[in-house]
Formats: structure tokens, C-alpha cells, sequence
């Protein structure tokens, strides 16, 4: 059998060699820690930052998730059934799922509704925003589970989230922003030091404002402010990929072994909390799991969290 591995549109093939390409349980814990940061934060989303001396502290459960977590489980589904990016069926799932209670944005949901109007995916959208399709990050929000399942190679990881990005997004920033945190959670579900993340994220992607954005979180430091390295880099405001990519991996590097420490520091700088804490959070647990493991030194997704979060789709 032909070695179709590194062919982003074949199928692997089945059995043990199938099973040695994926990490189905990162990519589940990604998945945990991408939906409870959402939900999580969703009530905070848009809020300013955090004024000087106030302390974080989570919501009243239930925790209700949004759109980033619904396209997240579909996208984790289809992997599973295809061990790859299907753009149709994605598109498909996308468009017949979606429900305008779950917060979806304007551009989405034009998008979606063609779809289900029968208009192909392709031109529904490749036809945002004057025809140069949309550079938001819902495409990067949704999408570390993806990282996580092909950790086992960051470079089809980067060619998955490029075409799981390409069915509601074409600008090139908004490939870009899931491109890169594909390749976060990838690397981290290896375990990669946190020191060296944003570095190796660097050297995968291809010029962008995004990169540009994630080269000058490289350089920040650890000991920084949150809100201001929000205000530097973006805190999600404008919802696209270039304002809120960037800070949600620094917070990732930042916080790597410390899945509550970076929902905080996400939630204090304001902006679009719900996306920056599903892409950080999706991240993080990607490496740490759910509870704390001392002997690795790391604190992942509280099972307390989980609880409080709204069951995930009964398909998911």
C-alpha cells in the first residue's frame, strides 16, 4: 500500500498504521480544555479588562458553550471518521448544525446559511467581504483538537488546518491563524518546552500578519502583564485572526503547565475571552490533560471545570 501520509487530501489507511499517526486522547483533552475555557469565558466575552487589583474568579455554573466549541466537536468528529479533513462533509456538518443561539458571528453565519441553501462552499466563502474571504478566527478557534490528532507529524497537522480552515475562511490570515494553532497544539501535545513553542510555530508558517504577531509575543516576557500584552498584540476585539492569535499563544507558552492560570490571564485582558481561552485552553490541555500531575509538575482542566461545563453534543 502506497504511502499516503503526507498527502493531505488521502485518506490513511486503516488499521495499526492508521492508529500510529493519530493521538486520539490529546486530541480528546484538547478538545476538554478547548470547551471548558469557552464556556467558561463566554460570559466575560467583549468585556474591557480587568481593572488594577481585581481578581478573576469563574462564573456561576452551568457554563454554556458557543460556537467554538460546536464547530470544534464536528471538526474532532470528522477526523475520526476519516482520519483527515473531508472539506465537504465538513461544510455539510458545519452548515446543517449551526444554531444562531450559540453566538456564531455575521460572516459565519452568511456563510453556513448558503450552505444550507444549497449554494457550494467554495463560493459561499470565497465570497465574504468583497471576495477576499473572511480573516476572522473562528477557523483558528475551533481547531487545536486538529493539531492535537496529528501530533504524531506538525507538518500535516499545518496542511489539515489549512483545509479545515478553507471551508468558511480564505482570507490568507485567517488560514494562517488556524495554521498556527494547529501547530501549537501539535508540539505541545509532544510536549515541547514552553521556551521553544513560539519558535517552532515560527519556522512552519509562511509570512503573515499573524506570524508578525506571533514573533513579537516570542519576544515578550513571561512576567508580563496580561492586559498589556493584550493591548500589544490584540485581544481578540476586531475577532480576527491577526488580533487574537497571537496573545492566545503567548498566553499558551506562557502558562503551558498551568491550565488555570491561563484561563485567568486570557479572561483579565478582555476582548473575545470565549475564543482566546478556547484556543489557549485547547493548547495547554493538549499537554497537561484533565487534573493535576505532580510528578510532571503540571495543573490541566479541573475535573470541578468539566462539571460545570454543559454536556457536549450527545454526537460529539
Amino acid at each position: 500500500m502506497p504511502d499516503t501520509s503526507r498527502d493531505p487530501r488521502a485518506p490513511f489507511p486503516l488499521g495499526i498504521d492508521y492508529f500510529r499517526q493519530v493521538d486520539l486522547r490529546a486530541a480528546v483533552d484538547s478538545l476538554t480544555g478547548l470547551s471548558v475555557g469557552d464556556a467558561l469565558a463566554a460570559p466575560f466575552e467583549m468585556h474591557p479588562p480587568f481593572e488594577d487589583g481585581a481578581v478573576f474568579a469563574p462564573p456561576p455554573p452551568p457554563w454554556r458553550w458557543t460556537d467554538d466549541t460546536e464547530m470544534a466537536c464536528t471538526l474532532l468528529q470528522g477526523l475520526r471518521q476519516d482520519g483527515r479533513v473531508d472539506q465537504d462533509w465538513l461544510a455539510g456538518a458545519f452548515a446543517q448544525r449551526w444554531s444562531a443561539d450559540r453566538g456564531y458571528g455575521r460572516g459565519a453565519r452568511s456563510v453556513l446559511t448558503s450552505i444550507n441553501e444549497g449554494v457550494p462552499w467554495r463560493t459561499a466563502a470565497g465570497a465574504l467581504f468583497a471576495g477576499r474571504g473572511s480573516a476572522g478566527n473562528g477557523a483558528a478557534m475551533r481547531v487545536a483538537p486538529l493539531g492535537a490528532f496529528f501530533a504524531d507529524d506538525p507538518d500535516v497537522a499545518a496542511r489539515q488546518a489549512a483545509l479545515s480552515a478553507e471551508v468558511t475562511h480564505q482570507h490568507p490570515e485567517g488560514i494562517s491563524g488556524a495554521v498556527a494553532v494547529a501547530l501549537a497544539a501539535a508540539l505541545t501535545a509532544r510536549h515541547t518546552p514552553r521556551g521553544s513553542l513560539l519558535r517552532m510555530v515560527l519556522n512552519q508558517l509562511p509570512p503573515s500578519d499573524v506570524r508578525d504577531g506571533i514573533g513579537r509575543a516570542s519576544r515578550m516576557s513571561e512576567k508580563s502583564d496580561p492586559r498589556d500584552v493584550g493591548a500589544d498584540l490584540g485581544n481578540g476585539s476586531h475577532a480576527l485572526a491577526q488580533d487574537t492569535v497571537p496573545f492566545a499563544l503567548w498566553v499558551a507558552a506562557t502558562h503551558l503547565d498551568n491550565y488555570p492560570a491561563a484561563m485567568a490571564a486570557c479572561v483579565q485582558a478582555g476582548g473575545d475571552t470565549d475564543s482566546t481561552c478556547a484556543i489557549a485552553g485547547g493548547i495547554i490541555a493538549a499537554h497537561t490533560g484533565t487534573g493535576d500531575d505532580a510528578a510532571r509538575g503540571t495543573i490541566g482542566v479541573p475535573p470541578q471545570w468539566i462539571e460545570h461545563r454543559e454536556q457536549l453534543p450527545s454526537w460529539a
